[in-house]
């Protein structure tokens, strides 16, 4: 490899498919110049990384794995966001992944930032075989409470599916629907099939909450995404109540006359 520029190395070790023969490894260890042995411990680290996601994307298919193994072909996972905010909807997502496409990266959407979020949205959308959506508004949180619409929104996402699932993993609810399902505690980070409905559900959400901002430029809609900060605080205490915001949630029905 000593034959070899820096860049050129740079370049295979950008490029190269696959593990790197033994032979090639050894030249590079071997190789005393400072920039190579940087470029040496970035590919390291780099695909180190690379096998943990892929460890974690693996121990994330273990319910759906199973679910196969006993004969089920269409499951989709489901989850939802949007309960803590004072405004907005609550939006849910069911998601059918194609069992052979592996979306490496997918986990709980809360752990993920904006950028990789909208990465993986886009890859989902793109491999998985079904998507369907849920969205609950505030007005009809408030009518039925937050809890029956975070279900609501889960029904809503499982019927908008484009052809119809045989088994349902869930996050941490039990759905009165007819088809058989399991509930899985903090389940976004335990399965790939709930943590990708939760990223639909996330991004699809927080869409809807920047599309606010322009209707409503004073809460900061765009940033806070409908939660409590104290900017949007503020903006409640100075410029009252929007359509968006849910009348039965404290802050807000503080500012109600008469409540």
């Amino acid at each position: 490899m000593k034959d070899q520029s820096i860049d050129e190395i740079k370049k295979l070790l950008n490029t190269y498919e696959g593990d790197l023969p033994s032979q090639m490894i050894e030249q590079i260890e071997s190789d005393s110049r400072k920039g190579v042995q940087k470029l040496w411990n970035q590919y390291c680290k780099r695909k180190s990384k690379e096998q943990s996601r892929l460890k974690m994307y693996i121990e994330m298919s273990q319910f759906e794995e199973k679910l196969e193994k006993e004969g089920y072909r269409r499951i989709a996972g489901v989850d939802e966001v949007g309960r803590g905010p004072l405004a907005g909807p609550v939006v849910a997502s069911a998601v059918i992944l194609n069992k052979d496409t592996k979306i490496i990266g997918l986990n709980d959407s809360k752990k993920l930032s904006e950028r990789v979020r909208e990465q993986l949205y886009e890859e989902i959308i793109e491999q998985s075989i079904a998507i369907g959506v849920g969205i609950v508004s505030a007005e009809e949180i408030d009518q039925i409470n937050i809890y029956q619409a975070s279900k609501l929104a889960m029904k809503k996402a499982i019927e908008d599916l484009p052809i119809d699932p045989d088994y349902l993993l869930i996050d941490a609810m039990n759905l009165d629907v007819d088809l058989p399902q399991d509930s899985i505690i903090k389940g976004d980070a335990k399965s790939v099939s709930i943590a990708a409905a939760s990223i639909i559900a996330k991004v699809t959400r927080d869409r809807y909450m920047k599309k606010m901002e322009d209707i409503y430029p004073h809460y900061s809609f765009g940033n806070n995404v409908g939660y409590g900060t104290a900017e949007h605080l503020q903006a409640l205490s100075h410029y009252g109540i929007t359509p968006e915001h849910r009348k039965s949630f404290a802050p807000v029905a503080e500012l109600i006359p008469n409540k």
